[in-house]
């Protein structure tokens, strides 16, 4: 999982970057004293947050899943420390009775106890029922010693299984901050363009126009190559354009990178992990030049945190941040510069 702390720092770079453009205003001679950030100054930052947008909602699934496993097996670990405690409480009336036989001195295995018999028989009999009944107390008791040490222990991984989750949590909540603030720069950029200048700072990472990526969430028909089970997960998140995108969302009513992709697969019957970091390792890899229409294809370094599905024709299906809805995009350079690896699930 990457920490959220690796993008702790990234408000900041963000900050000086933005001054570095503006206090250039004041260092520069008089001529050029109120010059705006050109459109590719601006695209270039807005990649950076938009990259910086998606690592940080990849963090956050995987935070969310350790924090949901967490809880689960802090379920579990409740559950078997109830059980635990109801057996220690059934053994600790046999414990008590040798207790008082300790407090009270009286032994009934003691060869004292062999004086009542009636003949040899007799006390072989009387000595075997003694060794016996030894034997079980002595089995209890160190029945009663391991319940109490498994109960401890039950209730350390427990304590630590808590923390665990609380850690979990908050990391994902940070992640969520950080995101927020991207976002909010991404806009404060763009604010400062004309919408000319806007869409050429947003060609590379926005959606194609025309994709239905504008609708409110209408959708629009997969009319590629694809077939078998590829196409029914095309034509599912082709359904899915102009819905929002959604933080952390598995649908229905919007998705994330990589619950749109989940999703999409799962129409499929094929059962994809959550995270972006699990589903590169679902299927098998394969190349920019070997792709087919359905394949998952990653970006952003050797543990990717976008994911998006390959519709053939050069153009992929996405997710792509919180700025703009589900919609398509031709793969151009940007994409293939990033690009790290296809899965086909």
């Amino acid at each position: 999982m990457l920490p959220v702390s690796a993008f702790r720092g990234a408000s900041g770079r963000r900050s000086a970057v933005i001054a570095s453009i503006c206090v250039g205003a004041f260092l520069a001679p008089t001529a050029v004293a109120h010059a705006e950030p050109t459109a590719d100054e601006v695209r270039e930052e807005i990649e950076s947050l938009e990259e910086e947008f998606i690592e940080l909602n990849a963090a956050y699934n995987d935070a969310q899943e350790a924090h949901e496993a967490a809880e689960e097996k802090l379920e579990e670990l409740l559950d078997d420390i109830e059980t635990a405690e109801e057996t220690i409480d059934e053994l600790s009336g046999g414990v008590r009775s040798l207790a008082n036989i300790a407090y009270t001195g009286v032994d009934p295995t003691s060869p004292t106890h062999l004086i009542g018999a009636s003949g040899p028989e007799d006390a072989l009999e009387h000595q075997a029922d003694l060794t016996y009944l030894s034997e079980q107390q002595q089995a209890g008791l160190d029945q009663y010693v391991d319940e109490l040490e498994h109960l401890e222990s039950l209730r350390e991984e427990a304590e630590s299984t808590e923390e665990s989750a609380a850690d979990a949590l908050e990391e994902a909540e940070e992640a969520t901050e950080e995101a927020e603030a991207s976002i909010a720069e991404q806009e404060e950029l763009l604010e400062e363009l004309s919408a000319e200048e806007q869409a050429e700072a947003t060609e590379n990472v926005g959606n194609d126009s025309g994709s239905g990526g504008g609708d409110s969430g209408g959708g629009a028909s997969y009319t590629g190559p694809a077939t078998g089970n590829a196409q029914v997960a095309l034509d599912f998140a082709y359904a899915q354009i102009g819905k929002p995108y959604v933080w952390g969302g598995t649908g229905p009513g919007g998705y994330d990178c990589s619950g749109l992709t989940q999703a999409a697969w799962a129409q499929a019957g094929v059962n994809l992990p959550r995270t972006t970091y699990d589903q590169v390792n679902a299927g098998q890899r394969v190349s920019w030049e070997n792709m087919q229409p359905g394949d998952l294809m990653f970006f952003y370094g050797a543990s990717p945190t976008h994911v998006g599905l390959y519709a053939g024709d050069n153009v992929m299906v996405h997710a792509s941040t919180s700025s703009r809805p589900i919609g398509t995009v031709t793969l151009n350079d940007y994409y293939r510069s990033s690009f790290t690896t296809a899965v086909r699930p």
